[in-house]
C-alpha cells in the first residue's frame, strides 16, 4: 500500500496542516491546545483541572503544564480547593484574548474547508467526528464529556451514521 494512501499518514499530515493554518490565521499568541483549554474555560468557568483535561481530551500532566503557562501569562486563574484540586477560570485578560480570536476562528474554519464543496464540507466533518467518536477509547487521553456513559452513547449513536 502506498504511504500516501494510508489513513495514519494522512491524519498526521492533516494535523500538521491544521496547526500551520491555525498559526497563520490566528492573531493571538496562543497554541491550538491553549485555545481549546481557554474555550472550555469560557464554557465551564471554575471547573477543576482533571475535569478540564477530560473535556479537551488531554492527559492530566499536559493540562497542568499548560494551565501553569496560561496562569503565568495572566490568562487564567488557578485556585486550590478541597483535596488539592485546582479550579480554573479565565481572567479578564484571558476573556479579552479569547474574544479577540472570534473572527479569526471563523476565518480559519472557512479556510480549512474552502477547498471542499459545501456538501463535502459537511461530509468531511461528519466522518471526522464519527472516526474520533468510534476510536475515542484508543486515545492516550480519551474525551470525557460527562462520564463514560456519555462516551459510550456517543460512540453507539455515531456508528449508525
Amino acid at each position: 500500500m502506498d504511504l500516501y494512501d494510508q489513513p495514519g499518514h494522512l491524519i498526521r499530515r492533516a494535523q500538521q496542516i491544521a496547526v500551520s493554518m491555525f498559526r497563520e490565521t490566528m492573531d493571538a499568541d496562543i497554541t491550538p491546545v491553549q485555545f481549546a483549554i481557554m474555550r472550555m474555560l469560557k464554557e465551564s468557568p471554575g471547573i477543576d483541572q482533571v475535569t478540564l483535561a477530560g473535556l479537551v481530551a488531554l492527559d492530566k500532566s499536559t493540562t497542568a503544564d499548560i494551565a501553569v503557562r496560561l496562569e503565568k501569562r495572566g490568562l487564567i486563574h488557578r485556585e486550590v480547593v478541597a483535596r488539592r484540586q485546582r479550579c480554573l477560570s479565565l481572567t479578564r485578560a484571558g476573556e479579552a484574548a479569547l474574544s479577540a480570536t472570534v473572527t479569526s476562528v471563523h476565518v480559519l474554519r472557512d479556510r480549512m474547508l474552502s477547498s471542499l464543496l459545501p456538501a463535502e464540507q459537511k461530509e468531511f466533518i461528519r466522518l471526522l467526528k464519527k472516526f474520533v467518536h468510534i476510536n475515542n477509547e484508543q486515545s492516550r487521553a480519551p474525551l470525557q464529556r460527562s462520564g463514560s456513559a456519555t462516551t459510550t452513547t456517543a460512540t453507539t449513536t455515531t456508528t449508525r451514521d
